[in-house]
């Protein structure tokens, strides 16, 4: 059987060009503009939290849909009561609530408001290697404070009444 020569021609300068040029198309991605990996743990811990209810889920579920890379969230309260129609002292307390319980985090001050974070416990948007370094370093983090507040604890003897 002989052997076929494949090969591409380039139209304008007539070259034979080894191999073949293979279109791959573009990549079609389902979610537009992205997704986010949940926890379900976490998902029924928020909603069995009866401190959270209407407008503070509404708040979160927006900062969630706004995710930026690795959790980052940089948006105004202003912006945000605007787009859920809500008044401005009601987004703030919201906010203020997922940070009390620990959901959302309050980062960097960026010009006249705060960049936040949503918990890498309760979702994640990136690369899960990402999101496994970033838990290893809070969870190092954690037991050297577990750690100092014990040493702290065996330092100081406890008081006695004599």
């Amino acid at each position: 059987m002989k052997r076929k020569r494949i090969a591409s021609v380039d139209q304008d300068t007539g070259e034979v060009l080894d191999g073949v040029i293979v279109y791959c198309g573009v990549k079609h991605n389902p979610y537009a503009k992205g997704w986010v990996m949940n926890s379900q743990d976490a998902l029924e811990l928020l909603a069995k939290d009866k401190d959270l209810t209407g407008e503070t889920l509404r708040v979160l579920m927006f900062l969630m849909a706004r995710l930026d890379f690795e959790n980052w969230i940089q948006i105004t309260v202003t912006e945000i009561g605007k787009e859920l129609e809500l008044k401005q002292p009601n987004v703030s307390r919201a906010i203020l609530l997922l940070e009390e319980k620990g959901i959302i985090l309050r980062g960097p001050k960026v010009g006249r408001s705060y960049a936040f974070r949503l918990n890498p416990y309760y979702g994640w948007k990136g690369k899960v290697r990402n999101l496994n370094d970033y838990r290893n370093k809070e969870d190092d983090q954690q037991r050297r404070e577990t750690l100092k507040n014990h040493l702290k604890a065996v330092k100081t003897p406890p008081q006695t009444d004599d």
